[in-house]
């Protein structure tokens, strides 16, 4: 029969496991500890002992409930009769289930429980939840903290469970989940720690709610005129920066239109850059997709509008190029309707505007669409709250430090203010906005280049303001160690039947890569890129990626690991260059992303074990069968077709089926060696290490030809 352990069933039944030891003993049931195992005839026990418990509880409910009963009168209305019965039951149900917790708490030695009574009535009470908040890989002070007991408690505990740890020692979350069910409480591991501690009192106050400028993304297909579109609004040239004439970053601009302000985000149209678009799309309050009148509606197309979708934001359709002579607008507006994007003049909800970037046209009438659009959104936010917003971009630059693009959301960011901002910290040294330019504050809406964090923070990650610089280190610190002790331990170990599974199979060849960045969002599309190309056969293995220069460090980790060493938009250093060249480090340099990829599909494909294919050489029939001394049997044959071969590989058929396959070890024409006999000749054919030759058997002879494979 199937056992079960103690403490799996105190989970289930929801009470402590000394709880349920003491149950099991009174139905004489012999357990030590939490670790014993029952069998499962154990659960009907303990089922028949909580019904039991359950029905006295509930006879004792009901005797009271009768001495407490009041006389009804008969001059009581008759309709108000079924509300208080349905009301003292609800009671009873109470009073049962009150009774059946005393019960069971009485056995519970080590059960702790939290209880708020309610405002309205003094008499009911209502139990808590306990549920204790940690992140995974937590040390055995933070849950002796959380439980409210001795750390010495906790190491006991687990050496109970064969684990030899110290105060400071981290704990899985299979352990910290029994070790809390023994305590009585219900463990929720959380994501980001320190999330509570940063929520400030400066709350949202309606009253402080005023209108802010609405950010807008603009989205769309490769080379369907994003950048050119902001360039015409801007009126500067951003493109002409970007290296093979395409965004390969995200932007956030701040422009002012008759009096008003609006934020823009550009986003990189590459199919590539997926996880950059879905940032944007995110942190927008409208998006623009942007589709080439010349082109039609294309794959980043589609999935610009997936991602505007998903992020719950309203659309605006800008069809481009219109002013070119292959232009078809309404090839597009077919192809939108396709992805169920219906626009206002077909009845639908969605505005649109005809434009030409590059020549100006229409683009004031899609500037009032935005504003229209914003204005019945009525956007506010409240400039004296917290500061919050989201990283957009971060970067490492020499003479600077660490660079980093927030669009703020909420409350004002100033000179002199503390930050937490995803697993760092730091105090705002300088502020400036997207043209380099120092500007004393960031109200909500505003992108702000801010200058003073301790580390590059990824993109996407939260910018929040706090008053107290302790508190904000103490958050960072600690979530860098959770961040270090989780990449630690999700380092994967094979089992013994996934080596013998490989073995089988034939080992996947690695290619291990290093990846270092100009700006965070770069690193994190190149990993994507390039460890989406893994095969069954050639798997792309990513082992280290930071943003800034190439350093010594990487290219020692890539001489110990056998790793390439990708650089995108950024240089080595001499030390760094000089080290690769004595270990023999490949360092590839990069400033498209579509080069790197096409470089690493030829890495791979060189690992790619070749095609063998093979070519028929000739065939030849077996007339005589010669036994030779000290050598063995020899095949006297007719050579039908082809060519028979020295060294060929070769098949010995008899009756048409293939009994034997090998090599010629020494083929004769006469007396003579021979290096190959044509069709139409008579030969003598040595057949290693086969001796069973008879007249009549067919030998084919061919060879094996090896073809290169390519990642497609």
């Amino acid at each position: 029969m199937a056992k079960v352990r103690v403490y799996e069933l105190a989970r289930k039944y929801e009470i402590s496991s000394e709880a349920l030891r003491k149950i099991l003993v009174k139905e004489g049931i012999t357990v030590k500890s939490h670790m014993s195992t029952v069998e499962e005839r154990a659960e009907i026990l303990i089922q028949q002992h909580m019904n039991r418990v359950k029905n006295a509880a509930s006879a004792k409910v009901k005797q009271k409930e009768k001495k407490k009963k009041p006389a009804v009168t008969a001059a009581k209305p008759r309709a108000r009769k079924p509300k208080k019965a349905v009301k003292r039951v609800e009671a009873d149900q109470k009073a049962v289930q009150e009774s059946v917790r005393r019960t069971l708490a009485k056995l519970e030695v080590t059960r702790k429980t939290k209880r708020k009574r309610r405002s309205r009535d003094d008499i009911e009470i209502d139990e808590e939840e306990n549920v204790i908040k940690l992140p995974e890989f937590s040390t055995v002070a933070d849950l002796a903290g959380q439980l409210e007991v001795d750390p010495a408690e906790i190491i006991q505990k687990c050496f109970s469970l064969g684990l030899m740890v110290s105060i400071n020692q981290r704990l899985d979350k299979d352990t910290i989940e029994m070790i809390s069910s023994e305590h009585g409480f219900d463990i929720k591991f959380v994501t980001t720690y320190g999330q509570d501690l940063l929520d400030d009192k400066k709350q949202i106050k309606p009253e402080h709610l005023v209108h802010r400028p609405p950010v807008i993304t603009i989205m769309g297909h490769v080379d369907h005129g994003k950048t050119s579109l902001l360039d015409n609004i801007r009126q500067t040239n951003v493109i002409a920066g970007e290296k093979g004439g395409i965004t390969q970053h995200i932007g956030a601009y701040a422009v002012k239109i008759n009096g008003k302000k609006i934020t823009f985000i550009d986003t990189p149209g590459h199919e590539a850059f997926t996880a950059m678009r879905s940032r944007g799309a995110q942190s927008t309050d409208i998006v623009i997709v942007i589709v080439a009148a010349d082109d039609g509606v294309m794959p980043q197309t589609i999935e610009a509008i997936n991602h505007a979708k998903a992020a719950d934001v309203p659309i605006i359709i800008a069809i481009n190029k219109i002013d070119l002579p292959n232009a078809d607008i309404d090839k597009v507006k077919n192809g939108l309707i396709k992805q169920n994007i219906v626009l206002e003049e077909y009845g639908g909800n969605i505005m649109c505007a005809e434009i030409s970037a590059k020549n100006g046209i229409g683009i004031e009438k899609l500037l009032e669409m935005i504003l229209l659009q914003a204005e019945m959104m009525e956007l506010k936010a409240d400039p004296d709250a917290q500061g919050r917003g989201v990283v957009i971009e971060a970067k490492k630059e020499e003479g600077r430090g660490i660079v980093t693009t927030v669009l703020v959301q909420q409350g004002t960011l100033r000179i002199g203010d503390i930050f937490v901002s995803g697993n760092h910290f730091g105090r705002i040294r300088a502020l400036l906005n997207e043209r380099g330019e120092k500007i004393k504050d960031a109200p909500p809406s505003t992108p702000a280049v801010i200058l003073g964090c301790s580390g590059v923070a990824q993109a996407g990650d939260a910018f929040i303001q706090v008053e107290d610089e302790k508190k904000a280190k103490e958050v960072a610190l600690r979530r860098q160690q959770f961040a270090r002790e989780k990449d630690r331990r999700s380092v994967h170990r094979i089992s013994l039947e996934e080596l013998y599974a490989q073995i089988q199979e034939g080992i996947a060849k690695e290619l291990n890569l290093i990846i270092r960045a100009d700006v965070d969002g770069s690193i994190e599309v190149l990993n994507e890129s390039l460890t989406n190309l893994s095969t069954d056969e050639v798997k792309v293995n990513v082992i280290h990626k930071a943003v800034g220069i190439i350093s010594e460090s990487d290219i020692l980790l890539a001489s110990a690991s056998n790793a390439v060493v990708l650089g995108f938009h950024i240089n080595a250093t001499p030390e760094a260059a000089r080290i690769a060249k004595a270990e023999k480090v490949d360092i590839r340099f990069y400033d498209v992303i579509y080069q790197a990829i096409d470089d690493i599909k030829g890495a791979m494909s060189g690992l790619l074990d070749p095609d063998i294919v093979e070519k028929e050489l000739g065939i030849a029939e077996i007339r005589q069968v010669f036994r030779v001394s000290k050598i063995g049997s020899i095949a006297g044959s007719y050579v039908k077709t082809g060519v028979i071969v020295r060294n060929a590989l070769v098949r010995v058929l008899r009756d048409s089926e293939v009994i034997y396959k090998g090599s010629i070890s020494s083929l004769k024409r006469f007396k003579d060696d021979a290096k190959e006999v044509q069709a139409g000749f008579e030969c003598g054919i040595g057949v290693s290490g086969f001796e069973d030759l008879l007249e009549g058997d067919v030998l084919e002879v061919y060879k094996e030809e090896e073809h290169s494979r390519t990642i497609d």
